[in-house]
């Protein structure tokens, strides 16, 4: 099955031009992309099925040329060979078709829409996600969905992946240090899962206010130390003005016998 995918497809020498060369600097291309990335390594920290390639070819045989997304997510695969980690994608080896593939368009992206949408669909692959926020008349994000061969486009902000378990969605935020739309990923209730500055940031918070907690906690024990304080001071105070009572009671019962009055009897 996946041998028969990877020979559908033959680009001509125009279309390998467009599909193949490196796209231009972008700062972008390298941020949005590894904001979804730097998520998926706390969100998954504990899976190792599972790979996120970024700007990484993804080879189709030894005799064609790769061909690179933005981003691409495979799953049921192992995350690590080896400490040198993966110098590519090769199908061949990986056996596994990524589901989740990424295109962040620049100015002249007409590409993006022909021959590599005709090749991620060829292939296989199960979600094609096309991104830029420099358009007016279409929507900044759209995520297609493989169904019977052809790609739909999925409505909503976000769209979940139920084979994913993600979803996917844009809206304004701020990472690394820049307030713009930003790429996000999502749950099954369309929450977004926080970036890893904000999860620091809510951390902090969430520190800061059980030390304040603690404080408050710590300053109504030494209230209410202060207060029992006082109040054994009260009856240390009392005991001793009992004390003196009974003494001046002695010494009255002691002066009436003296002068032959037996205190017991003054009825």
């Amino acid at each position: 099955m996946l041998n028969d995918k990877l020979s559908t497809y033959s680009p001509s020498p125009e279309e390998r031009k467009n599909l193949y060369q490196p796209p231009p600097d972008n700062e972008l291309k390298e941020l949005i992309p590894g904001l979804l990335k730097a998520k998926l390594l706390i969100l998954w920290a504990e899976r190792m099925d599972w790979f996120l390639g970024l700007n990484m070819g993804i080879y189709q045989d030894s005799d064609q040329e790769s061909i690179m997304p933005d981003a691409f997510l495979s799953l049921d695969i192992e995350r690590f060979y080896h400490e040198e980690l993966r110098p590519n994608y090769l199908l061949w080896n990986e056996n596994i078709i990524p589901s989740f593939v990424l295109e962040l368009l620049s100015a002249t992206y007409h590409q993006k829409y022909t021959g590599k949408w005709e090749r991620y669909q060829d292939l296989g692959i199960l979600y094609y996600v096309i991104y830029s926020s420099r358009r007016r008349r279409k929507p900044h994000l759209e995520v297609y969905k493989l169904v019977n061969g052809k790609y739909e486009l999925q409505s909503g902000n976000p769209v979940w992946m139920p084979e994913i378990g993600l979803g996917i969605g844009c809206e304004r935020g701020n990472y690394s240090g820049v307030t713009r739309e930003w790429l996000y990923w999502y749950d099954a209730d369309g929450t977004r899962y926080l970036t890893p500055e904000e999860q620091v940031k809510q951390s902090a918070q969430r520190l800061q206010q059980e030390s304040q907690r603690a404080q408050q906690e710590a300053q109504r024990a030494q209230q209410e130390a202060q207060r029992a304080q006082q109040e054994a001071q009260r009856a240390q105070q009392e005991a001793q003005r009992a004390e003196q009572l009974a003494q001046r009671s002695e010494q009255l019962a002691q002066r009436l016998r003296e002068l032959g009055v037996d205190p017991d009897n003054l009825n």
